[in-house]
């Protein structure tokens, strides 16, 4: 089964059960206003490893001159990417 490591609360619950369907479990950490869940200690782990990703994934975007924003939905982040890619 595959993991998808994701920011506190940007993922719904529609969308992480439609994901389920498909074979992937959603692993995120829970906001003050969600349920508590039990997550094993490679995930957790994992979940704090996130920064180090994104600190990567920046550098490149800084050295292709790829403007930086936070995307809120798939569709953002590639037409981002495909554009900076592009110029």
């Amino acid at each position: 089964m595959d993991k998808l490591y994701a920011d506190k609360g940007y993922t719904s619950k529609a969308l992480a059960s439609n994901l389920l369907e498909q074979g992937v479990t959603v692993m995120n950490n829970v906001r003050k206003n969600m349920k508590a869940k039990a997550l094993s200690l490679w995930d957790r782990a994992m979940l704090s490893r996130r920064f180090i990703i994104e600190t990567i994934n920046d550098q490149l975007k800084n050295i292709s001159q790829i403007e930086h924003t936070r995307h809120r939905s798939v569709h953002g982040f590639m037409l981002n990417t495909i554009g900076g890619l592009v110029a």
